[in-house]
């Protein structure tokens, strides 16, 4: 099982959010963690929003994956989000963003938060992969994709 699938239970799989900006994507995700994993929304909120001040998640491709450290958080958690439309996100592209992975790690995160961003960029730079996520036509099925998924870099 790859790091992303170990770290993303089914219920953090959500399509067809509608949803207008980032901020409100943040505000969601802070409802999904506080609900899902007890981690209070504003935490999460305020850490998303903070890095994203830093310089923009996106990586372009329709693709964002923003992420902030949450103090006292035990292990690595992750959220996927399929937008209903793209949203803006300052990607360098200019392009919209239709799929976020929000990634929320410990505040004393070790080299396992840059392993899992470093999947996710390799997982989101597949062309046919994120077709793959953008037509699913339910959570589970993204959550099964995302799970079989094997990187293709030499160990």
């Amino acid at each position: 099982m790859n790091r992303v699938a170990q770290i993303l239970p089914l219920s953090n799989v959500l399509i067809n959010l509608d949803m207008s900006s980032k901020k409100r994507v943040f505000e969601q995700a802070g409802l999904l963690f506080e609900n899902n994993h007890s981690i209070a929304r504003a935490l999460v909120f305020d850490s998303l929003f903070a890095r994203e001040k830093l310089g923009s998640t996106g990586l372009g491709q329709g693709v964002a994956i923003p992420h902030g450290r949450v103090k006292g958080l035990k292990n690595a958690v992750g959220a996927l989000v399929r937008m209903k439309a793209p949203i803006p996100f300052d990607a360098p592209d200019g392009l919209g963003v239709s799929l976020i992975f929000l990634l929320m790690v410990p505040d004393r995160a070790t080299d396992q938060h840059l392993q899992i961003l470093a999947e996710l960029a390799e997982m989101f730079s597949d062309k046919p992969f994120r077709e793959l996520l953008l037509n699913a036509e339910a959570a589970i099925d993204i959550h099964a994709l995302i799970a079989n998924w094997s990187s293709h870099a030499p160990n």
